[in-house]
């Protein structure tokens, strides 16, 4: 098995595309935080101090997920044709999970693209949750 992403001296490269074929390609991802309780009661009843922490998280995902390309290395700059984040809220396990659905019709994978969606959301909900009042 050879590594893609390494040229013949070892280094690393972007990978060719060039002779693929353009395809539809779909990406799912999903990660889950846990907070206090009150926390995700905050967050639900729209209440915090913040602002509406699960729209902010959505369009932050969203916004991540068009910059990959700049905080990836090696990863290609694709055209997302469609990108949806939603939440699954647990009240019970004081969670929520994110999931990114990424698509395009590129000549790679938009993987990466609904990763960094969930991770960005992840991590505004990390702020949030860390420093409820502000900061």
């Amino acid at each position: 098995m050879s590594l893609t992403h390494f040229n013949d001296d070892g280094r690393a490269r972007m990978v060719d595309v060039s002779e693929k074929d353009i395809t539809h390609r779909i990406a799912i991802a999903k990660g889950k935080i846990s907070m206090e309780k009150d926390t995700l009661e905050v967050i639900i009843s729209g209440k915090m101090k913040k602002g509406d922490v699960l729209s902010t998280a959505q369009i932050g995902g969203i916004m991540g997920a068009k910059q990959t390309a700049n905080l990836i290395p090696m990863c290609h700059n694709i055209m997302i044709s469609s990108l949806d984040i939603s939440f699954d809220i647990d009240k019970e396990d004081s969670s929520i999970t994110i999931f990114a659905t990424a698509k395009t019709d590129s000549k790679t994978g938009i993987e990466m693209e609904a990763m960094t969606a969930v991770s960005m959301a992840v991590h505004l909900f990390s702020a949030i949750a860390l420093f409820p009042a502000g900061g």
